[in-house]
């Protein structure tokens, strides 16, 4: 079972997903950590598409959820602080918006759910790759209060950003998201709408574990 969480970045959707998979106990699948590992492959190969494209389908990309945590792996190393630098923020809009990309992600994730009950994050889940979700979830926020919280995650990683480079960054993967030729961003009609402008933390994790603990307990009955 595949639950989803789709949304702008900096909406809370990722930290919300992690906390409610520990807390249900369930899996976690980060889909924006696995298009940010195809964008290293990317600027590793100094942004040629077609050798990036012949490096992608060469490359091995894991990963695992422990401790609240998603660990990311490119070819056996570990790469879940650096999929999360500027330089890498500033491309991967441009490189999860190719269709070749969406397509080698999509099936990745898709593979991986076949098994077990997972919550996952994104910003096309429910839309594109799982429209037959068991449950969605689209999560928003106003710019200021996104570009605060990424701000705070970024400087907790010991970068140097200031505050407007981190909501230019978010406004510019607003524009390129919502209107990409590939499955835009956008909330999925039988999506639960969830504004975490004025919710705590506490209560986004709970007001979403309670729903699937609903799920679950009616799909046992």
């Amino acid at each position: 079972m595949i639950v989803v969480i789709d949304g702008p970045a900096g909406s809370g959707k990722s930290s919300t997903a992690k906390a409610v998979a520990a807390q249900l106990q369930i899996q976690f699948l980060d889909s924006g950590a696995l298009y940010r590992v195809a964008t290293l492959v990317y600027l590793n190969c100094q942004k040629d598409y077609r050798q990036f494209f012949d490096q992608l389908e060469e490359s091995e990309i894991s990963f695992y959820f422990k401790k609240k945590k998603f660990h990311a792996f490119l070819n056996g190393r570990d790469v879940s602080d650096d999929i999360r630098s500027m330089e890498v923020s500033e491309s991967v809009s441009e490189v999860a918006s190719n269709s070749e990309v969406r397509a080698y992600i999509n099936d990745l994730m898709r593979e991986v759910v076949k098994h077990d009950i997972y919550i996952a994050d994104g910003r096309d889940l429910g839309t594109a790759v799982f429209p037959d979700a068991a449950l969605k979830f689209y999560m928003i926020a106003d710019l200021e209060t996104r570009a605060k919280r990424r701000f705070n995650e970024v400087k907790a990683q010991g970068k140097d950003v200031t505050l407007d480079e981190v909501k230019q960054n978010i406004a510019q993967r607003d524009e390129k998201d919502s209107n990409r030729s590939s499955d835009p961003l956008k909330k999925a009609d039988d999506a639960i709408l969830v504004d975490t402008s004025e919710m705590t933390f506490e209560e986004q994790v709970a007001f979403i574990s309670d729903k699937i603990e609903q799920l679950i307990s009616s799909q046992k009955k």
